[in-house]
């Protein structure tokens, strides 16, 4: 994603970048937040309404402040192979005029913020249900800046791992491995819900949930096609991908629980269609349609799989199954980038490999070095980071507030009548 600034806006990306960017924030409210809010218990939905919008406001605003002169600052000098040279805090130097990547600059800012937002936003699913409102805020706040903030440097802000030839079109590493990683991290360190593994948690409104998949689903394509920057071929191909991954991830994970339980679920095919999104995100830049149909079965699949391994046999409370989906799916479509994005695969093949690489096994060994790094990264830095919140405030509300709910502990209100 990082280009030296260009001379002047064109006129169609911008508007193309425009409607994007009103599409990824569309992903994380209404439509995130919906989808986490139904899976929920009754008692805990507002808590977590209340969290993707304030992860909203506070990430916007810490944004603007320092988190993109961290991930893309220059001041008009090469950018630093680990963070950006900070000529950008509070925006400065960034003006009605200035132009980056064919777009005007407050609009690629406004672009990147909303990934900015949805990341930290991601990782909520897993510590629902048990995380003080207060530790959600320090860390969100915290991690964006420490964690996701360098990793998206490194990535498209002209740091090492881009100038490697690592390819992540649209946020596979940066977004997918470091929210997934993260969650993990969370929901091993707090524990458990109150009755998880002996009382049956199901969701209570699957209604919320599914209209809350079909704004994900329908937002992704500002996410993917929008990371072109531009409306062009790229996008085009972006938007196909995306699209066909999404609907073989969610007739995968469907079939799988069909074979297996007899019948399927609304939950399993709503969660199948993220994990094929997720699985496509990375590579949707660099894959063709029939690659993005392997993607995304293989996503429906595999993220199934893991997600059982990871309840029913680690016993690690994941509420929302952000590692098995987001962060597996990340992996998965980051390193499969290796395989499909051969040139020589012709019609699993898109834009082909990186500059400099040649070969299948060149660019496989780079995207699994990225994947490395970014998850030890992403697990020490969350690991120190909610270490760190919880000697100051403390990461978890006590047995008695969670039997009775965040909603009416932290908020003092009831989404529903219980």
């Amino acid at each position: 994603m990082f280009a030296q600034p260009s001379l002047a806006a064109d006129t169609g990306h911008t508007a193309w970048m425009l409607t994007a960017t009103a599409l990824v924030l569309f992903m994380t409210i209404p439509g995130l937040s919906l989808f986490y809010a139904g899976l929920v218990r009754a008692k805990n939905v507002l808590s977590v309404l209340m969290q993707c919008f304030a992860i909203t406001g506070l990430m916007s605003l810490l944004w603007f402040v320092a988190g993109y002169s961290i991930a893309f600052g220059t001041d008009g000098v090469e950018p630093g192979a680990y963070i950006g040279d900070m000529g950008n805090l509070f925006l400065a130097n960034v003006s009605l005029d200035s132009v980056r990547n064919g777009i005007p600059e407050t609009l690629f800012v406004m672009f990147q913020m909303t990934f900015a937002v949805i990341t930290p936003a991601l990782i909520v699913g897993g510590f629902a249900e048990r995380m003080k409102f207060s530790a959600m805020l320090l860390f969100s706040a915290a991690w964006m800046l420490l964690v996701y903030a360098p990793v998206c440097h490194w990535v498209w802000g002209g740091g090492w791992l881009g100038n490697m030839g690592l390819q992540d079109f649209a946020g596979g590493t940066v977004v997918h491995i470091t929210a997934g990683v993260a969650a993990l991290v969370a929901a091993v360190m707090m524990g458990p819900r109150r009755g998880f593994g002996q009382t049956a948690m199901p969701p209570h409104n699957l209604t919320m949930t599914v209209t809350g998949a079909g704004m994900l689903w329908v937002g992704w394509f500002g996410f993917n096609a929008g990371s072109a920057l531009a409306a062009d071929n790229s996008a085009a191909m972006a938007m196909l991908v995306t699209h066909l991954s999404a609907a073989c991830g969610s007739l995968a994970w469907m079939t799988m629980e069909w074979i297996r339980h007899g019948k399927p679920s609304v939950l399993g095919i709503v969660t199948g269609m993220v994990a094929g999104l997720g699985t496509i995100t990375p590579a949707s830049g660099s894959v063709g349609p029939a690659a993005a149909v392997v993607i995304g079965l293989s996503a429906g699949v595999v993220c199934y799989f893991a997600t059982i391994t990871l309840k029913n046999t680690l016993k690690v409370d994941d509420s929302l199954d952000v590692f098995p989906v987001h962060g597996v799916g990340g992996i998965l479509g980051t390193i499969l980038i290796g395989v499909f994005a051969a040139p020589s695969l012709g019609i699993f093949s898109g834009n082909g490999f990186s500059d400099g690489v040649s070969s299948m096994g060149g660019q496989l060994y780079i995207q699994i070095f990225g994947v490395v790094v970014t998850f030890v990264f992403a697990l020490i830095g969350s690991w120190l980071l909610l270490k760190v919140v919880d000697q100051l405030v403390g990461l978890r509300v006590d047995d008695e507030q969670e039997t009775e709910g965040l909603d009416l502990v932290l908020h003092d209100e009831r989404g529903y009548d219980l």
